[in-house]
């Protein structure tokens, strides 16, 4: 683990940081990894891959920060990188891979309500990916929304957003 997340860092190839990436993510789908993922300083690294310009890296990183956000320590790391899914979310062509990996990393991290005020904002959005994208991202985007109705807060902005 500790050298996929040099290679992640040593690396301006494309192809690379997208193998190195799958495999994070692959191996976070074991606890005791998502820890060390942490300790090695990678949710940061992995963060960081999400302002590269090459989608497809930014879709693999989502996936890994999606994986390792099963685990409450990790999610007070990755909560500083919603802002910047939900950006993605809006900038990536409708019913990409790209909107779908980051519409997931936002139900994880949706699901309790300490970080719902983060993803305020991006309630337009989402209500917009409700009305034209596919059923795939329909259903990605109602993960979200039932998450944030979940929060008594987050009534008033649910009710008001503008679509």
């Amino acid at each position: 683990l500790q050298k996929l997340i040099h290679l992640l860092q040593a690396t301006d190839d494309p192809l690379i940081q997208q193998q190195a990436l799958i495999t994070l993510s692959n191996s976070a789908a074991f606890s005791v990894n998502q820890d060390i993922i942490r300790n090695l300083d990678g949710l940061s690294i992995i963060g960081g891959m999400l302002s590269d310009c090459v989608p497809k890296v930014k879709e693999k990183a989502l996936n890994a920060l999606n994986n390792l956000s099963m685990n409450i320590k990790n999610q007070e790391e990755i909560q500083v990188y919603i802002t910047q899914v939900c950006r993605n979310i809006e900038s990536a062509p409708l019913n990409s891979d790209l909107q779908l990996a980051g519409l997931r990393l936002l139900t994880n991290m949706s699901v309790t309500s300490d970080y719902h005020h983060k993803m305020i904002n991006s309630i337009p959005c989402f209500l917009h990916l409700l009305s034209e994208g596919t059923e795939r991202t329909q259903i990605q985007v109602l993960k979200v929304l039932v998450n944030l109705s979940a929060n008594p807060a987050m009534t008033r902005h649910l009710l008001r957003a503008q679509v």
